[in-house]
């Protein structure tokens, strides 16, 4: 049997890999028990954990790079690694944490080759949201000024904060993404709110309270 390493290696992601599904795929069915299957070579079990999860690491890969192709790739070469060290997943954590976990080491790794990766973000539209009013129909000024916050974040903020700001991850799974305890990362992700705010509320969009 054709290793799905090698298959999905090879095919390409969707226009949106957030919309990815695949035929016969059932949510009665847990990521452990897909693991075991993929694990005694069944890669449609396989392929329905990349289904199950595709999003979430998609989601996770942009938070660290902002650059579409570079997160496509990075996505799909995070599931091949995966499924090449599935006999070395323990269940220590929960499978998509040990998943999140390969796929944010990947997405920082393309970040460091990246030698000006911060020219090349994507604009942080969806990220805007973080204003202090959390409003989602922010104008277009203020959306700009609020992604120049952002961007102006230290990495170590900035990285908890998408990520915290996506809503698809809990604060342990971001500590584990991140190897940092959670308490570092509640801190990190209202310390980079707090410095939003703080430049928001100087150019008079918020108040400074």
């Amino acid at each position: 049997m054709p290793s799905v390493a090698a298959s999905f290696g090879s095919r390409a992601l969707p226009d949106d890999p957030t919309q990815r599904t695949l035929p016969g795929s059932t949510g009665c069915v847990t990521d452990d028990e897909l693991v075991a299957r993929a694990r005694a070579g069944d890669s449609a079990a396989f392929d329905q954990l990349v289904a199950r999860h595709q999003a979430a690491v998609f989601r996770a890969v942009t938070a660290a790079i902002r650059n579409r192709e570079d997160a496509e790739e990075v996505t799909q070469d995070a599931f091949v690694r995966a499924w090449s060290a599935l006999g070395r997943f323990r269940g220590d954590a929960a499978f998509r944490t040990w998943l999140l976990t390969i796929a944010w080491n990947r997405a920082l790794s393309r970040r460091r080759s990246l030698a000006a990766w911060w020219k090349r973000s994507a604009p942080l539209d969806e990220a805007a949201a973080v204003a202090a009013d959390g409003s989602q129909n922010a104008d277009g000024e203020l959306r700009w000024h609020v992604a120049a916050a952002i961007e102006a974040l230290s990495p170590k903020l900035r990285d908890a904060l998408l990520l915290a700001q996506s809503g698809d991850y809990g604060y342990d799974e971001i500590g584990r993404m991140l190897k940092v305890p959670v308490g570092t990362v509640k801190w990190r992700v209202s310390e980079a709110r707090k410095k939003v705010r703080e430049r928001l509320a100087r150019l008079g969009y918020v108040d400074a309270g």
